[in-house]
């Protein structure tokens, strides 16, 4: 089972994606929000994926 915070990563980089016009859809959707993509949602999710699969690599699955 993954943990509450990759679950909570994965659901906004899910909902968070550039639109046609290259805007965010998420924040369109949410919040009517003109917000060029990438949005601080999406920011933020990449950043602390990026940081789970690094410390991973580095130390190990376990």
């Amino acid at each position: 089972m993954r943990p509450a915070a990759d679950q909570q990563e994965q659901a906004i980089l899910a909902a968070h994606v550039p639109g046609p016009d290259g805007m965010c859809t998420g924040c369109r959707a949410w919040w009517s929000r003109l917000t060029p993509y990438p949005c601080l949602q999406a920011d933020w999710a990449t950043s602390r994926h990026a940081r789970r699969i690094t410390h991973r690599f580095l130390h190990g699955a376990g």
